[in-house]
Order: structure tokens, then C-alpha cells, then sequence
């Protein structure tokens, strides 16, 4: 019988068997990311750290924001139907897109204004893609420009464009694409007008934001992202600068600037002049029905990027993942359909390719990144969707994407 001397020794004992001390992490980078398990995570430490009305246009969508909500929803109400004893010990979840292979099913879709959440902008995003072996598409009103992206980044890239009035600045921008390496050219057609963005409109946000009497307490409170906006170069659309349309240089209303320089007349015609003025692929981005879906597929457009424009747009339009099974169906074996709107999580990029998509398109979630770390974030964002991937094709019971199969998922519900 141990004697009461001993207790102390096999106290200390156990403690040390049991007490687990983490090293101490001194990058507050990595101490933020260390705890995001989840886009989610990168979204709440991302709203932590951004302004008000910052967070707000990234998070936002159109008037009651019914179809940014249906989005994630949508994918949420899709179970799965999984298979066992299917030999998943090397899971591949490699693909090809456009010609080109892609480590999994994911292209990073086109933001304007990308700079407001960290000052590198659009370069971070560039090269976190370019790490991840995925396309990065840059959009029109993006902040770095055509060539400064590519120099950043020696990975896939495609360049979204919208249609303007100047047709000559259209053609402009896409002749420096083409001189610049970029693969592909995504024509957005879901802006005739820009939907009514209500958070945009109660905080009285403007692009660039504006550090005055209204906003001065959010930069207090938020003083690390303040910091690093007053110290950074001047917000721009970095893609015509110098161009009659205006660059950004004074604040604007996204709404006033686009309804004034975007061509509401743009017509299915316009695709025969992308087509003479673009060499390569063409993806057309907000299709959102099969009736659409059929007449690009007699476009010829190799891709279509089934789209509500992230909710931002109009509210009530249909959810975009419950679109791809029918728009499959209709034209699948005729073009290449991307889904966009609502990717959170790895299983969502695993449910839309088993419905019939050939990739998935996220935006936020990696703004949410980048808002809460940076590039670093951003990667952690791919590192997450990438392990997700993986992990849900494993217990689904796919070994390839070719094995992702509606037989694997029930768009009933979860029973």
C-alpha cells in the first residue's frame, strides 16, 4: 500500500501525463487562423475585424437577401447516400476544367473591390490560387490591375468581364488579357442594373470608403484595418484607370457608377462580338435556368457558371445549386457548367460536381479569409476546402471525381 509520502509523487505524475501545454504562438496571423475550423470562423474573425460597412459589402446581398440565404441553404438540404467498403485508401479529387487540370473542383470567382479587405487585394488572392495549383479570375472592378495580377502570379488565370457602354474599353481590356496570359474570359450578364444592396444603402457605403464623421468610430474601433488603409496606395478600379469612365479616384455609389457605364441593351447578340475579339474560352456567368442554358450551349460558349451573382443581385431568383442537375440534364454533354453561389464547405463543392457540375466557384469565403488574415487566410480557406474535398469523398464512398454519381447524393433531404 503506497505510503502518504508517495502521493505527492504520483499526483505530479499524473498531472504531467496529462497536462498538454501548446507552444507559445507569437504571429497574431497564425494565432487568429489556428482557431478557424471552418469558413465560418473566417467570416466571424473577419466581422471582427473589418468595419461595419466594410463587412457589410462582403457579406451582403439584395434587399432581403432571400437568395444570398437560399444559396447555402440549398446545399445544406442535400443529403448524401453514402457507399462503404468502396477502397477509398487514395482518394483523388483531381479534375479538368476548360482543357486545363485542377487539383479538385474549384475556381476562385471574380470580386470587385477585393483591396477593401486587405491591401494586397487581389494579388493575395492571386498567388494563394496560383499555391493551390486553381484558376483565379479577376474582375473588371478589381483593384490591382490586368498586368500587375500577372505578374504576381504564374497560375491560371481568368479575367470577368462586364459589358459596358464603351464597347473600345471592352475591347481594350480584353486585348491586355490576351497579351497577359489570361485563359479564359467570363462575360457576368446578370447586371443590366445593379440589384438594390440595402446594407450598402443604411450604412451609406461608397467605394472608396470613406474615413469622415459617420465612419471615424468604426476606423477607431477597428484601428489595424485603418492602419493599413491610410498607409496603402489609393483605392482604384485599377483596370480603367485613365479611361473616360472614372476610376474610383473619388467615392462613388456602386450603383450610380454601374447603371451609368454598363450596357443595360446587351443582348445575346453581343456574344458573336466577344467571340471575333477573344481567342480563347468563353464562361458565360449568371445563367440561372435551362431555358438560357440551352440557347448558350448554340452560342458555343464552352463553359456557363450557373450564377445568382452571390444574392447580390435579385433576391428571390432561384438558389444556384438546385439548378445544376436540370441544367445538366439539358446540356451537359454540350458545355462545361461551374456552380456558383453558396460553397462553404468542401461537401458543397462534392454535391454540386455529383449533380453534374464540372467545378464549384466561391467567392466569399475566401474574402472571408483574407479580411481575417490576409493571404495567409486565403490560403487556409483552399487548405479547408481542399482537406473537405478529400475527407467527404472518402466517406461517400469516391475514390475519383468520375465516381461522384447522383446516386450519391438526395436532393430530398438528408433522409
Amino acid at each position: 500500500m503506497p505510503s502518504i509520502l508517495d502521493r505527492p509523487r504520483q499526483v505530479a505524475a499524473t498531472l504531467r501525463s496529462v497536462l498538454r501545454f501548446a507552444p507559445l504562438e507569437l504571429d497574431r496571423v497564425e494565432r487568429r487562423l489556428r482557431r478557424a475550423a471552418g469558413v465560418a470562423d473566417l467570416r466571424a474573425i473577419a466581422k471582427r475585424r473589418l468595419p461595419g460597412g466594410v463587412f457589410d459589402y462582403i457579406d451582403g446581398g439584395a434587399e432581403d437577401e432571400r437568395t444570398l440565404a437560399a444559396n447555402s441553404e440549398a446545399f445544406a438540404r442535400i443529403g448524401f447516400r453514402p457507399r462503404v467498403l468502396r477502397d477509398v485508401g487514395a482518394v483523388d479529387p483531381s479534375t479538368t476544367l476548360l482543357g486545363r487540370p485542377l487539383p479538385f473542383p474549384l475556381v476562385l470567382a471574380p470580386t470587385g473591390f477585393t483591396r477593401i479587405a486587405d491591401p494586397e487585394g487581389e494579388l493575395a488572392v492571386a498567388r494563394a490560387a496560383a499555391r493551390a495549383g486553381l484558376p483565379y479570375a479577376l474582375s473588371t472592378l478589381g483593384t490591382r490591375s490586368i498586368e500587375e495580377v500577372a505578374e504576381a502570379s504564374d497560375g491560371p488565370k481568368w479575367f470577368q468581364v462586364y459589358v459596358w457602354r464603351d464597347r473600345g474599353l471592352v475591347k481594350e481590356m480584353i486585348d491586355r488579357v490576351s497579351e497577359a496570359g489570361y485563359e479564359a474570359l467570363v462575360l457576368t450578364v446578370d447586371t443590366a442594373v445593379l440589384g438594390k444592396r440595402e446594407r450598402d444603402v443604411r450604412r451609406g457605403f461608397s467605394l472608396p470608403p470613406k474615413i469622415g464623421p459617420g465612419t471615424l468610430l468604426d476606423g477607431l474601433l477597428h484601428p489595424g484595418w485603418t492602419w493599413d488603409f491610410v498607409r496603402a496606395e489609393p483605392i482604384r478600379f485599377a483596370n480603367v484607370v485613365g479611361a473616360d469612365v472614372g476610376d474610383g479616384a473619388s467615392a462613388v455609389s456602386l450603383a450610380s457608377y454601374i447603371n451609368a457605364q454598363f450596357d443595360p441593351a446587351v443582348s445575346w447578340r453581343d456574344l458573336e462580338w466577344f467571340r471575333a475579339s477573344w481567342p480563347g474560352p468563353i464562361v458565360l456567368k449568371g445563367v440561372q435556368g435551362t431555358a438560357d442554358a440551352r440557347i448558350a450551349a448554340d452560342s458555343g460558349v464552352e463553359a456557363i457558371a450557373l450564377s445568382n451573382h452571390g444574392g447580390r443581385q435579385l433576391d428571390s431568383a432561384p438558389a444556384t445549386v438546385d439548378l445544376v442537375a436540370p441544367v445538366a440534364d439539358a446540356v451537359g454533354d454540350r458545355l462545361e457548367i461551374i456552380c456558383d453561389g453558396g460553397v462553404r464547405r468542401g461537401s458543397d463543392i462534392v454535391k454540386a460536381v455529383a449533380l453534374g457540375a464540372k467545378a464549384a466557384m466561391a467567392g466569399r469565403a475566401y474574402l472571408y479569409g483574407l479580411g481575417a488574415g490576409g493571404e495567409r487566410g486565403v490560403d487556409h480557406v483552399l487548405g479547408l476546402l481542399d482537406a473537405d474535398v478529400r475527407r467527404t469523398m472518402a466517406l461517400v464512398g469516391a475514390r475519383s471525381v468520375d465516381d461522384l454519381t447522383s446516386e450519391l447524393v438526395n436532393q430530398a433531404g438528408l433522409g
